[in-house]
């Protein structure tokens, strides 16, 4: 994979700005253990050197004599990549070692010592300006660290909620700890503090957060409970309740609140008005199964059902999530189950079933030959940990997913942040041609605000082999949004090919005889990431008489597509060297686009 110097340079420089190494002291106690003695009233930050290709190292957190906890840093033995800062202020007056136990990687020879432990700085502060070009524009994003699962996700008071599994101390997957970010829009997210650490119970795996609107834990009315796994020596549910809206959260005592022998993780949690209950989904791993639970009081639970290996099977199931919506004036439940290896294209996805659920038992609805059909919600290769947010206004269902594929999320071409999340969705079921019930991922209606001025477009014009040439937007990394009303009637294809002067291209295409749209990326956006990367994705349309309305929005590193409302939809990142710069519309000319136009994006 290729390596940008200018973001090894840059982002080494941004993140030790007033920086010091007075009040540093290193001692090597042995060739795998060194002690870093610092001095807590110095500076509220001390900056750690980090190295991405190596492994783990194991830091334990002494203060006045105690250990109180560990984190793993992939510590620079030969070169500094970036820096990470540790929080220093939960431990000012206090006497702090932090004990580094080193891996083989990093093991001290003799004349030798790893640069980490010279480039270590105290710092008042660290800057966590953009230095990364393929940094979304309008995705949210992490300030630093890597991210994966959404989490805990919930609205209130005009304000979303999003929480996110987050490794504060590197770019790759380590630490589980819940970071989080508010929005009024859905599309500027504002950073907090994190929200919930790894204790002695284990690291915080994924879950979720609702509103306790009848004060059923004991905590008061409107309390926010959030659920989660504590992933310690195992796997366990514990809850955390928070006072202040979502900003802060105190750690239940009793935890954790579920134990069970076997590995099970990601709770869902949702009060059933029906059966005056909490429900919640947990996704058996291994198992290929997701187990159903009530409670009183989000303390208690008693098992109730399990659905299990039907579907996709190829991978573990995780993050599962269960909701109701109403299609013709009769509710349906949906239930969410992502899988990991094993999605359409290789790797994680999301696929879902839908059926009916009576507060214990879930039933998932057959096809006409008795089977349980594998459906998916997205056809790209990068939407995974796909989740809903509870309490939404006017009844909405809206998802949001992690937007890489764990074949090559640790790869990918950026190292101050890694990953982004899907743009919002709201979701609703459809009746398809083959009388089967579908979700639809239509754009959350928020993204119309972002939409600027008109750059290029067309009215009707039929699409022909050499095909039609638009010119995207040159500011802001290429960000666009794209809409076209395709007529194919005549049983043709249209292809819509975005590229570069290096000739780098994804191509998403059309094909109304087989009712199928597709979307290649395997020429030249950054396909040297993984050899996983390179794809061609292929989603129905279920449409019948050759109409398709496309929205295509185009950010920095991905590119999402929804036809006809969100009926198909596919994901895919996307590294071009320099942003795409001209759309070329072709076929084989029997068919026309009724309309096209390419809008700037508006962004804060």
């Amino acid at each position: 994979m290729r390596k940008s110097i200018f973001i090894l340079t840059a982002l080494a420089a941004a993140m030790t700005a007033n920086a010091s190494t007075e009040g540093i002291s290193v001692e090597h106690t042995g060739p795998t253990n060194t002690f870093v003695r610092v001095d807590t009233d110095k500076a509220p930050y001390l900056m750690i050197p980090i190295e991405e290709n190596q492994d783990d190292a194991l830091v334990t957190i002494i203060a006045d004599g105690v250990a109180v906890g560990n984190f793993y840093v992939r510590f620079s033995r030969e070169e500094v990549d970036f820096k990470v800062p540790f929080d220093l202020t939960p431990y000012r007056g206090k006497k702090l070692i932090l004990d580094f136990q080193k891996p083989r990687s990093v093991v001290l020879r003799k004349g030798e010592e790893p640069v980490g432990f010279e480039a270590l700085e105290l710092a008042d502060s660290f800057s966590t300006d953009n230095v990364e070009k393929y940094r979304p524009a309008y995705h949210h994003t992490p300030l630093y660290g890597w991210m994966n699962d959404p989490n805990g996700m919930f609205y209130k008071d005009g304000l979303w909620h999003l929480y996110y599994q987050w490794n504060p101390y590197g770019s790759k997957w380590q630490n589980m700890t819940w970071g989080h970010s508010t929005s009024r829009d859905l599309v500027n997210w504002t950073p907090m503090p994190e929200a919930i650490r790894p204790n002695a119970l284990g690291t915080v795996f994924s879950g979720s957060a609702a509103v306790d609107r009848t004060g059923s834990a004991g905590w008061g009315e409107n309390a926010v409970v959030a659920m989660y796994t504590s992933a310690g020596h195992s796997q366990m549910q514990s809850i955390a309740r928070s006072a202040d809206n979502g900003y802060t959260f105190s750690i239940y005592e009793g935890n954790p609140v579920l134990v069970m022998e076997t590995e099970a993780r990601d709770p869902k949690i949702s009060w059933n008005g029906e059966t005056g209950e909490w429900n919640m989904v947990l996704a058996h791993a291994l198992n290929h199964e997701i187990l159903f639970f009530t409670s009183p009081d989000l303390k208690e639970w008693t098992r109730t059902d399990s659905i299990g290996n039907v579907g996709a099977t190829g991978g573990v199931w995780e993050c599962p999530d269960l909701f109701p919506l109403t299609i013709n004036g009769k509710q349906k439940w949906v239930l969410l189950v992502n899988i990991n290896p094993g999605g359409p294209f290789g790797g994680s996805a999301t696929q879902y079933f839908i059926g009916d659920f009576d507060g214990k038992t879930f039933t998932p609805d057959a096809d006409a030959n008795g089977e349980i059909p594998t459906k998916w919600m997205d056809f790209g290769k990068d939407l995974y940990a796909t989740v809903t947010w509870s309490d939404a206004p006017q009844d909405r269902r809206v998802a949001l997913g992690w937007m890489s594929n764990w074949q090559y999320a640790d790869q990918v071409p950026t190292m101050q942040y890694r990953s982004a999340n899907s743009l919002p969705r709201d979701l609703s079921l459809f009746e398809a041609p083959d009388g089967q019930l579908y979700l639809a991922s239509a754009p959350s209606p928020e993204l119309n605000d972002i939409r600027g001025r008109k750059y290029a477009g067309s009215g009707r014009f039929a699409v022909s082999k050499k095909g039609k040439t638009f010119s995207l937007p040159k500011t802001g990394g290429g960000i666009c949004e794209i809409t076209a009303d395709i007529d194919a009637s005549k049983g043709s294809a249209v292809a819509f090919t975005l590229s570069n002067a290096e000739g780098e291209k994804v191509t998403i295409s059309y094909d109304a005889s087989a009712h199928t749209l597709k979307f290649d990326r395997m020429h030249g956006t950054f396909t040297d990431i993984s050899h996983h990367f390179p794809a061609v994705t292929g989603a129905p349309t279920f449409e019948t008489d050759g109409h398709l309305s496309l929205r295509i929005f185009v950010d920095r590193s991905s590119i999402e597509v929804f036809a006809d409302g969100g009926k198909s939809v596919m994901t895919n990142l996307t590294f071009p060297e320099n942003p795409y710069t001209t759309l070329s519309v072709s076929g084989d000319g029997k068919a026309a686009v009724s309309s096209l136009n390419v809008y700037e994006i508006k962004t804060k």
